[in-house]
């Protein structure tokens, strides 16, 4: 008789995983956690709000995924997941309350799974994020033996009066950058083609570690910043840099007009820069450039902007009047 297990499915694996996980996951429940492991549904108490609006995102890793699996090195890619998806609530001022993974593979192997599953525990503790529920599917026949796929969903609240949306952008604003730790998790279908030997050596280290460096996580930056100063926008530079993502965040009529010599740009991405001879324009339209969280604030709260961090602030650029929603200066 044919068997789920000669199908391609391990329950067994599956069980095992839940195991190797649950003390982790766990550990990033709060007092608003109202149940644990194995429920159909995951349950969260919300409090100690007056207006609360719920913001949601979705996100996965993408391509990156690709390099971590060749070199078999599997805890970043978690942080990654969890990072794309509350960044971008942030964007809205949003705090992150709960967080649910999804992880699809071929062949499952436990020990893959909760090293994934790890880097999503560590992001959550950073962001004071519960951790409340997921899915492992194991698909034989849709992915090859080997692979993974890892998705993530957050969801956050803000206080209905605190919504950060752009509507309070005007002319004159100030553009301040916040530094990226990398590449993050975009553009790596043309990355890959340009990084072929992820082994090869990279300022003393394989070069795969600048390439699967995590996306950074930016909400205990942006609430120091908030605790100070109001924030008039915030985006989140992902796909499509920092062309396609800063004027989602401005008004009509008026544009970001942005220094690009401001910018810190990581050495791996200048690196790229280098030896694929890419043009500015499509650079600065795919990657983040250095750029991983823009804000905009009035130019009376620069200062007080600066002064709220333990880190420097590219101060890249004001708002102007002009049809052409971003200049870039090069």
């Amino acid at each position: 008789m044919t068997t789920y297990k000669q199908a391609g499915v391990d329950k067994e694996e599956g069980y095992q995983t839940v195991q190797k996980i649950k003390d982790a996951v766990a550990s990033t429940h709060n007092v608003n956690v109202m149940n644990g492991i194995g429920s159909f549904g995951a349950f969260y108490r919300l409090q100690d709000y007056k207006k609360p609006v719920l913001v949601s995102g979705t996100d996965g890793v993408g391509t990156k995924l690709r390099i971590a699996l060749d070199v078999k090195k599997y805890d970043t890619v978690g942080i990654d997941c969890f990072a794309m998806c509350a960044n971008d609530i942030l964007c809205h001022g949003a705090k992150p309350l709960f967080f649910l993974d999804y992880l699809a593979c071929g062949k499952l192997d436990s020990e893959i799974a909760a090293e994934i599953v790890s880097g999503i525990v560590d992001a959550c503790k950073e962001t004071g994020t519960a951790l409340i529920g997921g899915e492992t599917a194991e698909m034989p026949g849709m992915y090859t033996i080997g692979d993974y796929d890892v998705a993530g969903f957050c969801v956050g609240a803000v206080e209905e009066d605190d919504i950060i949306d752009g509507s309070k952008i005007k002319e004159g604003d100030v553009i301040l950058g916040l530094e990226s730790s990398g590449f993050h998790s975009n553009g790596y279908s043309l990355i890959r083609k340009v990084f072929t030997d992820y082994n090869e050596e990279f300022e003393g280290k394989p070069i795969y570690e600048a390439l699967l460096k995590p996306t950074r996580l930016y909400q205990n930056i942006i609430d120091s910043i908030l605790e100070k100063t109001p924030i008039n926008g915030i985006a989140h530079i992902t796909g499509g840099g920092l062309i396609e993502n800063v004027p989602r965040i401005l008004p009509d009529g008026l544009s970001a007009h942005i220094d690009t010599t401001k910018i810190n740009v990581p050495t791996i991405i200048q690196e790229l820069q280098k030896r694929s001879g890419i043009a500015m324009e499509e650079l600065y339209g795919t990657f983040n450039m250095g750029v991983g969280m823009v804000i905009v604030v009035a130019p009376e709260n620069v200062a007080k902007a600066k002064d709220a961090i333990n880190e420097s602030l590219m101060e890249l650029g004001t708002i102007k009047k002009d049809n052409n929603p971003i200049i870039l200066k090069w």
